[in-house]
């Protein structure tokens, strides 16, 4: 196996120079960047796990943690974290945590009691002090939300920004009254997201209404009985914006169920199934496979070098995936656009 010593000899540089270049150490001159990357490009280096963790004492394995190994998105950041683990020589040990915050210290604490290199960690919680006697020998990295009072490695999507925009794009097709299905306010990616729902209507002077708000359970049954509710009032939505996969996946059957062809639906992050539906719904897609592999290499970095200090948190964009769920019935996008919109299950 290349090492670390044998870049160095055929770079003409020190080890710790070689070990800056692989962790995108800004304090590194162009050239010798750049014989470095060309020396690891030719002899096929890898940084081995195994020889960072037996010199820490540590297993040749990182953990990660995600509510649920069932959902697509987070099922695609183990996808992108065991692929990056597998290329230097490290094992995965995956926990579900669930989507209760009571859960998720004791699932995340039984694999760090494993003496793991370090940790992978989406969380459901908004406090994780919990954690901080863990990070002080155990290198964290957070995806997905951010988390209070510790300050850690964190990478994100833009969900405020992609709530503006998912918004935005249902008010460009004629809608004015655009309800919100979402998890509880202590979910931190709905709070986000309902923010940027909020932004977009009030930049395009509609009221907010309390009403076409739901915060709470996700499963069919809790959304049918909220979109009964709302559909059942003098001034019901003719949109739903659905704050993540697993919400617009319980939607689908609870609008069904009230046989509402004519609603307009866009969710926040794409799942299996969302383009073959008719119609087919827009999302704001997060590349979960981005988020993971990002992670990876901030975590591996912090392994191969524990003595950096500074933390970073990173916020990666989120596109809109255009459908054709957004309309109202018998709408048609202005020429050029390419989507024909209809209700959902029209």
């Amino acid at each position: 196996m290349t090492t670390m010593r044998d870049v160095a000899v055929r770079a003409g540089v020190s080890a710790k120079t070689v070990s800056r270049v692989v962790n995108k150490d800004r304090y590194v001159s162009d050239d010798v960047r750049e014989r470095v990357e060309r020396a690891i490009d030719e002899l096929q280096y890898r940084p081995n796990m195994l020889a960072v963790t037996f010199r820490n004492g540590r297993d040749a394995a990182i953990g990660v943690a995600v509510p649920g190994v069932a959902d697509p998105f987070f099922a695609s950041i183990i996808g992108a974290v065991e692929r990056e683990a597998s290329r230097r020589g490290a094992a995965v040990i995956v926990t579900s945590v669930g989507w209760e915050p009571s859960h998720e210290q004791r699932s995340i604490e039984a694999v760090l009691q494993r003496q793991v290199a370090g940790m992978i960690i989406v969380p459901v919680g908004d406090d994780m002090t919990f954690l901080r006697p863990w990070q002080e020998r155990t290198p964290l990295v957070f995806v997905d939300r951010s988390v209070s009072r510790l300050t850690a490695d964190v990478v994100v999507q833009d969900d405020v920004g992609g709530g503006v925009e998912a918004t935005r794009h249902l008010l460009a097709h004629g809608h004015r009254r655009i309800a919100f299905m979402g998890d509880g306010e202590g979910v931190v990616t709905a709070r986000l997201r309902h923010d940027g729902y909020r932004q977009a209507l009030a930049q395009a002077g509609l009221p907010v209404r309390d009403d076409l708000v739901h915060l709470g359970e996700i499963d069919t049954p809790s959304l049918t009985t909220a979109l009964r509710r709302m559909l059942d009032g003098p001034e019901p939505p003719t949109a739903l914006f659905s704050s993540n996969a697993r919400c617009t996946i319980a939607l689908v059957p609870a609008l069904e169920a009230l046989r509402r062809k004519d609603i307009g639906v866009i969710g926040f992050g794409d799942f299996p199934m969302a383009a073959s539906l008719k119609p087919a719904v827009t999302v704001i897609d997060q590349d979960g496979a981005e988020m993971g592999r990002f992670a990876a290499e901030r975590l591996f970095s912090r392994i191969e070098a524990p003595e950096r200090r500074l933390r970073r948190r990173t916020v990666l964009p989120v596109r809109l995936v255009t459908r054709t769920s957004c309309g109202v019935p018998g709408e048609r996008l202005r020429a050029g656009h390419g989507e024909v919109v209809e209700g959902l299950g029209a």
